[in-house]
């Protein structure tokens, strides 16, 4: 079934007119039920690392297209969207406090917590995490177990191109407040960012702890401690200091996997 639904996505993409048909429209949204229940994920672990399935995303796409403008209403609140909300948290296990908005498509594991956030169609929020006040889960964004996303946290999405990774941050890392992660980063397990640590794919990430700077793009190495720093670039106009992230250090065995963000960061004598 699965190579018959991934044909007709792949068939419909090269071909936007056969979103007038109904076994096209039927299938896009049975993939989109699929996403919404954990069935399938834009990104998956694999034994060889991460795997994008574009087709998936592909269907998202498409998704919108056929979906049409309607008036929603929750109390005297009013939206005016193509995409339905996420419902049923009490039989899904999930703790939602008002207003957190999390879109149908998006997964959302038994035991996440949303505070005041958003999750975007697409996303995948693995068990235990807590998506704190403001924070955002962008379109298709992969987010493991146990990951505290601090207050105002910035998850980029990513649709088109349909070949670009989603950002993934795995299980058990903490972003601090302000933490803004792009452009199909890439944060790896138990990973510790400081307040208003900024990762785009183009960030300099500058592991500081050896005798000889390592440097890294796009990707934090697991159990990584890292906080805001910047370094010097020259401009046709003169030498200027840049954001970068600094690794620091790592996290270090006697901070369990449950400990706070302030905790992981005394260690290196940084606050939150």
């Amino acid at each position: 079934m699965m190579d018959d639904l991934k044909k007709t996505i792949e068939l419909a993409w090269d071909d936007r007119n056969r979103l007038q048909l109904h076994e096209t429209c039927e299938a896009i949204e049975y993939i989109i039920e699929m996403l919404d229940k954990g069935q399938v994920r834009i990104a998956e672990p694999t034994d060889s690392g991460w795997q994008v399935n574009e087709w998936l995303k592909k269907a998202v796409i498409l998704y919108f297209p056929i979906r049409q403008m309607e008036v929603m209403e929750a109390g005297i609140l009013q939206f005016h969207d193509k995409m339905a909300l996420k419902k049923n948290y009490k039989e899904l296990g999930i703790r939602v406090v008002p207003h957190a908005v999390a879109r149908y498509g998006a997964y959302i594991s038994p035991g996440v917590i949303l505070m005041p956030s958003y999750v975007n169609i697409g996303a995948w929020i693995g068990p235990g995490t807590m998506v704190d006040t403001w924070a955002t889960v962008g379109s298709c964004a992969q987010i493991g177990s146990n990951v505290h996303l601090s207050g105002g946290v910035g998850i980029g999405g990513v649709l088109e191109p349909v070949q670009a990774s989603p950002v993934i941050v795995e299980d058990n890392c903490f972003l601090g407040s302000r933490c803004i992660v792009v452009e199909g980063a890439h944060i790896g397990k138990e990973a510790v960012l400081g307040a208003n640590v900024v990762i785009t794919g183009s960030t300099r990430i500058i592991d500081v702890t050896g005798t000889e700077p390592l440097e890294y793009k796009g990707y934090i190495p697991p159990r990584s401690v890292v906080i805001p720093g910047s370094t010097l670039k020259k401009f046709p106009a003169g030498d200027f200091h840049v954001p970068c992230a600094l690794i620091i250090g790592q996290r270090k065995e006697s901070t369990n996997t449950k400990t706070s963000l302030n905790d992981a960061l005394r260690d290196y004598n940084v606050d939150a």
